[in-house]
């Protein structure tokens, strides 16, 4: 504490004389003019601009640079209305791949407002609805009609996946209307990979190579088994059937 601050206190006559500063508020050309500032931003006008022309016409003489410091603690004051923020492209094309039972009270009202502000995404809507009841009841028969519809429809992100189904039609075609497809040989692979990833590093290939044919004969015999009714000759030594 400097000598000046020691000499002003011992000085004061009341404890409050000490109590000046640059940090005190000091007389100001906009101190008769803040009770109607104050009435203004009350009612909701809160344009330092309009409200600086207001005060000049009521004969103020200040700088709008004293009405905006004025107005500045009030601004961060005020409570901002924070607007949900609206639904992302992820989001809306979940709800249009789920199943509409699948969705949630809140999920369904969001997605019905987001189909009634966009015509093109109500079409795309209808036309996902289809091909998914095309792919679930296995009813190919229909993909040709389902084809045209979407040509039809501006849309040029159906056209396109029209346009590669067009190109393997046959497979396409099978793969909708029978129970046959490559999800065994999609199984096998990934197994594979799994394999090779719980090797590398720790054996070379001949040991791989083993892993793969002997799980992959193991896999055969257990499906096997799994049509016929017979248990794995593996399995067979301890199993003593029911009772």
């Amino acid at each position: 504490m400097g000598g000046n601050t020691v000499r002003r206190t011992a000085r004061a006559a009341t404890p409050e004389e000490p109590l000046t500063g640059r940090h005190q508020p000091r007389p100001s050309q906009l101190d008769p003019y803040k009770p109607h500032l104050d009435k203004r931003w009350a009612e909701g006008h809160t344009n330092a601009i309009h409200l600086h022309a207001e005060l000049q016409e009521l004969g103020y003489r200040g700088s709008y640079q004293t009405i905006s410091d004025y107005l500045r603690s009030r601004r961060r004051r005020r409570i901002r209305v924070v607007v949900p923020a609206p639904p992302g492209v992820r989001q809306v094309t979940g709800w249009m791949t789920r199943h509409p039972e699948h969705l949630s009270d809140d999920e369904r009202r969001q997605f019905t407002s987001v189909l009634a502000h966009c015509p093109e995404l109500t079409a795309l809507h209808g036309h996902i609805r289809a091909f998914t009841e095309i792919v679930t009841t296995r009813s190919g028969q229909h993909l040709k009609d389902w084809i045209t519809a979407t040509r039809a429809e501006d849309l040029p992100g159906l056209h396109t996946f029209a346009t590669g189904l067009a190109k393997d039609w046959d497979a396409v075609l099978q793969g909708l209307s029978t129970r046959w497809n490559s999800g065994p040989a999609e199984g096998r692979v990934n197994h594979i990979k799994m394999i090779k990833r719980q090797m590398f590093g720790r054996a070379k290939l001949p040991l791989l190579r083993k892993r793969v044919l002997l799980t992959a004969a193991r896999s055969s015999t257990q499906s096997a088994s799994t049509y016929t009714g017979e248990c794995p000759t593996e399995y067979a030594s301890t199993y003593s059937g029911p009772g």
